[in-house]
């Protein structure tokens, strides 16, 4: 049955774009009414989902999600978020093709936390035409309106846990898994409706070729003969365990972040079948000091990389190229989601050394692999802490993401 769907949604994906082709690339074509529309059938669903596929047409740095993947992200049976969010999905229609799409959901636990009648936007993406920009915002927020919301924050796809922010700087090159891309001028149509800056969001990139700095390993060196600092990989074994330390370093370190929505049981368990079948254990590193759990650090995989020749595609044999790749090829990139320390040492000198040492951990593992590059995403603009800590081990900011807000009032 598994199969039977794969190959169903793989032949959807083949006939919408070949009517995509028939009908040439999405563009400035004689003005006509712009209709926007929820999307209610499996027919609107393939278009939501395979609309980015002609507007990154000739974007070389673009890498199509998978298919089966987005599928599964928007269903409100399978996707967690919606144990505790609703939301709706909308396409833009001109003269009967779609040339863009947007989702208006709203947070309930969010609003428990910040009581702040916010609601977000995500999944924007359109051609370049400012009427198809001014429609798809408006359906969001006359949604979130409905609701008695009185701001919109975006772009979130669907959480701040998930996919977040604009890409505004760093067009040049392609996005890290679970970071997104965007066209140069969705900035300047999303502006012109009202939208104003709300936070930038930086990416990071560091050169795993170059060893760690000589005063950081000295650092750490000085710290471990203490005998209170330890570090250890994740244990599959005792994954539960295991990920309960995680998160709640997570929980703890992130919570005064703007915008920290904690992760729930179910979210929890979605990350542990990622790390369980997608990483090894390395790719994990949790520091103890005294005893107790007290930093850790995720890395992923770049799957972007792995899957770019797929375009979106698992069927006939994407699915066993991504397999060998994943186990048997060595990666040239994976990125950094998590990074954290708990706010017991926080700003401190020994909450720097946590930190370091958990990056310690997965660089030697990294560079003994023959992986060379590492994205750390995202960190707030104004985290200076982090961004110090990171920048003392050579990374540099090379890719700006930006939410945006604006009133409903």
């Amino acid at each position: 049955m598994y199969l039977l769907c794969l190959i169903f949604l793989t032949a959807m994906s083949m006939a919408y774009e070949a009517r995509l082709h028939e009908q040439g690339s999405p563009g400035l074509t004689a003005m006509s009414a712009i209709e926007v529309v929820p999307v209610q059938s499996k027919g609107h669903m393939t278009a939501f989902i395979d609309l980015p596929k002609a507007v990154y047409a000739d974007d070389p740095f673009w890498i199509c999600p998978l298919d089966l993947e987005r599928r599964l992200h928007f269903d409100p049976m399978k996707n967690p978020f919606f144990s505790h969010a609703e939301g709706q999905l909308f396409l833009a229609l001109q003269n009967g093709r779609p040339v863009g799409r947007i989702s208006a959901h709203v947070d309930r636990l969010r609003l428990d936390r910040y009581d702040d009648a916010t609601g977000q936007f995500g999944f924007l993406e359109a051609i370049d035409h400012q009427p198809v920009f001014a429609a798809l915002l408006r359906a969001a927020e006359h949604w979130l309106k409905e609701r008695k919301l009185r701001r919109v924050q975006g772009p979130f796809n669907f959480s701040i846990n998930d996919e977040c922010g604009l890409l505004v700087t760093g067009f040049d090159a392609p996005p890290a898994v679970m970071m997104g891309h965007a066209r140069p001028y969705y900035a300047e149509r999303i502006g012109r409706e009202g939208y104003a800056r709300a936070k930038d969001l930086l990416a990071y990139r560091l050169d795993m070729r170059n060893p760690l700095p000589r005063a950081v390993a000295s650092m750490l060196a000085r710290s471990r003969n203490t005998g209170k600092l330890f570090v250890r990989p994740l244990s599959k074994r005792h994954l539960n365990r295991d990920l309960s330390i995680i998160i709640g370093i997570f929980n703890d370190a992130w919570s005064g972040n703007w915008n920290f929505v904690p992760m729930t049981e179910a979210e929890i368990r979605s990350l542990g079948d990622v790390l369980k079948y997608l990483v090894e254990e390395r790719h994990v590193a949790i520091a103890f000091y005294d005893g107790e759990p007290a930093a850790m650090v995720v890395t992923l995989p770049d799957f972007n990389r792995m899957s770019r020749d797929l375009h979106g595609r698992l069927l006939p044999f994407g699915w066993a190229k991504l397999l060998w790749r994943l186990k048997f090829r060595t990666h040239e990139a994976f990125r950094v989601p998590l990074l954290g320390v708990t706010r017991k040492h926080k700003g401190s000198p020994l909450g720097t050394i946590l930190a370091l040492a958990v990056i310690e951990a997965v660089h030697q593992f990294h560079r003994a692999r023959g992986t060379y590059l590492c994205e750390l995403s995202w960190i707030l603009e104004d985290n200076m802490p982090m961004r110090r800590l990171i920048e003392v081990v050579g990374a540099e900011p090379y890719k700006t993401y930006r939410v945006y807000e604006k009133s409903l009032a």
